[in-house]
Order: structure tokens, then sequence, then C-alpha cells
């Protein structure tokens, strides 16, 4: 396994050796630095386009940045290729030989590496018994379910124990949900088992978050936060992560500030002193950042609290999924099941401790 370092990575697919992209917009990957740990577990998280397979391809030396380092232990590799980094790779759709049996597609990177007949066949039986493949060894790949087929491909990643590093292209796409779960658990097991360096790309905030040490959080190009769930839910350094991470999503609204302190819409928030100073220092657009989690309703007018209009709750069961609108801006908020509500004036009670406030989009305070 191996720590790996990027230092000054950035990417941009349409340039040219005497011009360097104008923006930051002309980037697929923007400048960043960041180290992964030797035997750590971490995904890259984020929607279609935001650079995460970019980054990955670049892990793997399918892409060469047009900008930056990559180091394996310590060791430049920005040039050489996925042969010459010892990288595995598990894609979103499996890559098997349908014709062997499970056995022979687990020991083919075994074989191709001239190792002896016994340590193939030990090597083989223990990631069979990890991913409990041990009673379809002797199958053929051909019969087997779309699941087990991806879990054969899992397999050809885990066997060698020479690679520096195991990647995850979404794999776990074409698997229903159970089997998802089910594989989400056999990954955390053999991370926890086998100290490999694991990095996982994937759009699923669930499969991230249970997945990873680590989440790496990304859009536009840009890594806007790396970090544990706790940290993501509770301290999103961007508004884009608060508004990715949760379900639903963190409430965003934009504020104003005058001389007597904090607006939304026509209404006024009252606000700590430490708060209202840390707004009044910072520049650019405002915003207040609370998720339906800690959003309560209030019986009344009350310090923190802005009048609202309740448009509907949905009953889900553990809670109700209360949608109000104060001014124009909507708001969610998560409600006990017994509660009773009725459509028309509520109180939201958003100047919580939990809430956190943004400065163009980038957490103010952090």
């Amino acid at each position: 396994m191996a720590r790996i370092e990027f230092q000054n990575l950035a990417h941009a697919y349409r340039t040219r050796q005497d011009r360097k992209p104008a923006t930051l917009d002309d980037y697929a990957l923007q400048p960043m630095s960041m180290v992964w740990d030797d035997g750590g577990a971490y995904a890259l998280l984020g929607p279609s386009g935001c650079g995460k397979s970019t980054l990955l391809n670049i892990v793997s030396g399918l892409v060469t940045p047009s900008e930056g380092r990559v180091l394996f232990d310590g060791r430049d590799v920005t040039n050489l290729g996925a042969r010459e980094r010892n990288i595995a790779q598990v894609f979103q759709f499996p890559v098997i030989y349908d014709t062997m049996s499970v056995f022979d597609n687990l020991a083919f990177p075994l074989r191709n590496r001239k190792l002896p007949p016994a340590e193939v066949k030990a090597r083989v039986h223990e990631v069979a018994e990890i991913l409990d493949m041990t009673r379809e060894l002797g199958r053929k790949a051909s019969n087997l379910s779309a699941d087990a087929k991806q879990k054969i491909s899992l397999g050809r990643g885990l066997v060698r124990k020479d690679v520096a590093a195991i990647l995850f292209d979404e794999p776990l796409t074409v698997i229903d949900p159970h089997m998802k779960w089910i594989l989400r658990r056999q990954l955390k097991k053999i991370h926890q088992q086998l100290k490999l360096t694991l990095i996982y790309v994937t759009h699923d905030q669930v499969e991230a978050l249970t997945f990873a040490d680590e989440v790496v959080v990304m859009t536009n190009g840009r890594v806007v936060q790396k970090g544990g769930p706790e940290a993501l839910f509770l301290s999103p350094d961007h508004a884009f992560v608060g508004y990715f991470i949760g379900s639903p999503g963190m409430n965003l609204c934009p504020i104003a500030l005058d001389a007597d302190g904090v607006t939304i819409g026509a209404q006024r928030l009252q606000v700590d002193g430490t708060t209202l100073a840390a707004l009044k220092g910072a520049s650019g657009d405002l915003k207040l950042g609370i998720r339906p989690e800690f959003t309560r309703l209030s019986p009344g007018e009350a310090p923190g609290a802005v009048r609202a209009k309740l448009l509907r709750a949905q009953s889900l069961g553990n809670y109700q999924l209360v949608t109000a609108d104060c001014d124009g801006h909507v708001f969610k908020a998560k409600v006990e099941p017994h509660v009773t509500l009725a459509e028309g004036p509520v109180w939201l009670h958003l100047a919580a401790p939990e809430t956190v406030f943004f400065s163009n989009d980038e957490r103010i305070g952090r």
C-alpha cells in the first residue's frame, strides 16, 4: 500500500504548452494539494462532471495532470503509467473472463506475475472466503448473477498483496439496493481486515459516508471539503457540502445586514453578538444554513425565530417533513410524528447552535 500525495495538482483538458487556463472555470480539476495516508479508505463524492473521475484517473496513471505532481510514498509517479504504479482498479461494470471459473478469474492476476501455485491457491481461497464466494470457486463466471460478477471484480482487485492502492469507480451502480448494502459492509470489513489503501468514486452520499474514513466532496472541478461524516454534516466548509450532504439537504437562505442586525426578507432574525460581529466582518453574499434536523417550530414569536407559512407536512414514518415559506424562501424541518399541523402561519426557530453562516458560499469562522 502507499501514501498518496498531491502537490499543487490541477488538470485542464484543453491547454497548450504556451498557455495556461485563463480562469478556474477552464480547469476540469482546480489546483489543490492533499495527502491520503497509507491504509486509509477515501471516497470522492460529487455530482456528474465535478472532477472526481479526472482525479481518479490521475491517481491511476490514465491521465497525466497538466500541473503539479503525484507522489506515492514520496516517489514522483506523475509521468508513470498505470502498470508502473502498481494500481488495481474496479470499474462500474464487471471486468471478468466469462469463460473462466471463479477460481481462475481470481487467480489470473497472480499467475500473470508468476507466483507459485501453492501461493496462488492460498491467496484465492483467502479472498473468496472474505467475499463469501468459496462455494462458487468452481463455477463458470458466465453462470453467475450481476452482483456475483462484480464480487469477482472486487476479488481481482483484492487478491494482489503488492498493490499501491485499489481504486473503485462507482462499482455498485448496477447492483440492486439490498446487495449494495451487503457489498458495502463487505468492503468495510475487508478494509478493516487487510488495511488496504482504498479510493472509492461515487455520486451516492450513502455509499461514500458508510464506506470511507474520509470523504472528499467535489463540485465544479474543485475540492470543497475533506472530512469524516460528522464534520461534513455538522460543519460544512462550503454551502454546496451543506446542500449535497443530507436528505433533504441543508436549508440555505440569503440574509442581509442593516444597522440593527440580520434580516431575512422583510423580517429580522435575532442572533447573538458574536455571530453578528462575525457577519459584519465578512464580505460578499451572506447565507444562513440550518439542517432540517435542527429547524424547530416555535409555538409563537420567540428570540431567533421568524414567521413563515406552513405549506405542507409529509408523514414519513418516524418523522414529519414540514415545508414552510418565509418571505419567499423555502425551509424544510423534520418534526416529531405525533405533532398536529395545519396549513397557515408558523414560527421557525433558525438561530440555533447548529446554524452556520456562509460568505460567498464559504463558511464563516472555519
